[in-house]
């Protein structure tokens, strides 16, 4: 080990950790811990009158410490059936007065309604990046969330090399990570060993499936998509990528991974005359519930006015520009890098697009309506 390593680092320097639970009813605080709460008598003392009681349970170990004037402490708990404990309740207090909140350990996923709206974010009046997760930066491309709904996010990493990233999983209904420029290297769980994504590719990362991410190019960016806009990101610190078995079949909460490479994919008429557009294959593996195309300009094609009756539609400029003209809005001029999001049933104009004009588009759910006029 080296002669400057933490002296906290160091295996098996810290024997235990407790958090400190200062009370002014010992007695019947430890009573209620232990038959209230299911946590466990560890040590107590001293033995003649008893100050200090060391509890576990839960995954928390406490120590319950008498105090004349001790400040309440807050502790949660995530029971797998809160109907069925502690006769129901969700917020209890202890005879000293510590606030206890029971919480669903696995809530079902909510995805609020959308609330429709028409959005654009440009990349020169928002070129505001935060540090994320993992030190990535990132650009909020849908400020307001459409609700709740979703969330969009332009992720950038300037510097070539490893990403201190963990493997972990999200709690979402739905994810896209579609590469914009440079490159990044991933592993998934049962998805074989780490490979590259390079700019045009894209992946769904199905709920809760294992990943991580190891090493990026300089100047890596990416555009991910998820639903709804708040979910949880759990490190799973027992699993390790990549796993033994290749499974590209399996189904995660009935949706399957997919790895779309630009390069393998085939164009089509695109569902607005003037453009055509690559199918990703992730309206099938996700059942139906999200779908993915990217869509460039055909040179000599006239470009009509349309409108769809699709849920959310997303778009992102990759390259080139154009003018969006939204009934009850002011023209709107994108280019590379401008986000946005078109509502359903209002007709949409795209005037003067350019001859390199090539968009990302993220619909909920995958089979809608487009009008043409």
């Amino acid at each position: 080990m080296p002669d400057d390593a933490s002296p906290v680092t160091r295996p098996g320097l810290i024997r235990r950790a407790e958090i400190r639970v200062p009370t002014p009813d010992f007695d019947a605080d430890m009573r209620f811990f232990i038959d209230a709460l299911g946590f466990r008598l560890d040590r107590i003392w001293p033995a003649d009158a008893p100050a200090f009681a060391a509890l576990s349970g839960h995954g928390t170990a406490i120590l319950l410490e008498w105090s004349a004037s001790p400040a309440p402490v807050a502790l949660r708990l995530y029971v797998d059936d809160p109907d069925a404990f502690a006769d129901g309740g969700t917020e209890l207090t202890t005879p000293g007065g510590h606030r206890i909140t029971v919480e669903d350990a696995d809530p079902p996923l909510v995805i609020p309604e959308a609330a429709h709206r028409f959005v654009v974010r440009r990349l020169a009046d928002s070129d505001s990046w935060v540090i994320g997760r993992a030190g990535m930066h990132y650009r909020d491309l849908l400020p307001q969330r459409l609700g709740g709904a979703i969330i969009a996010s332009h992720i950038r990493i300037a510097d070539a090399g490893p990403v201190d990233d963990m493997v972990h999983y999200h709690t979402v209904g739905f994810q896209l990570i579609f590469c914009h420029r440079g490159w990044v290297r991933l592993v998934y769980e049962d998805q074989g060993p780490p490979f590259v994504l390079g700019a045009g590719d894209c992946v769904i990362q199905p709920p809760e499936i294992r990943h991580r991410v190891l090493e990026s190019s300089a100047g890596f960016e990416v555009i991910e998509i998820g639903v709804p806009a708040e979910h949880l990101t759990t490190i799973d610190h027992e699993m390790e990528l990549p796993t033994p078995h290749f499974r590209p079949d399996r189904e995660f909460q009935g949706t399957q991974f997919v790895l779309h490479r630009e390069a393998e994919a085939t164009w089509q008429p695109w569902r607005i005359p003037g453009f055509e557009a690559r199918e990703t294959g992730i309206g099938e593996a996700t059942k139906g519930i999200a779908g993915v195309q990217v869509a460039r300009r055909v040179q000599g094609v006239a470009v009509p006015a349309a409108l769809h009756d699709g849920d959310i539609l997303f778009g992102f400029v990759r390259e080139g520009s154009m003018s969006l003209e939204v009934d009850g809005h002011p023209r709107r001029d994108v280019a590379a890098g401008d986000a946005f999001v078109l509502p359903p049933h209002v007709s949409v104009g795209i005037q003067d697009p350019s001859d390199d004009l090539e968009m990302l588009e993220v619909v909920l759910p995958a089979k809608f309506e487009t009008t043409v006029s």
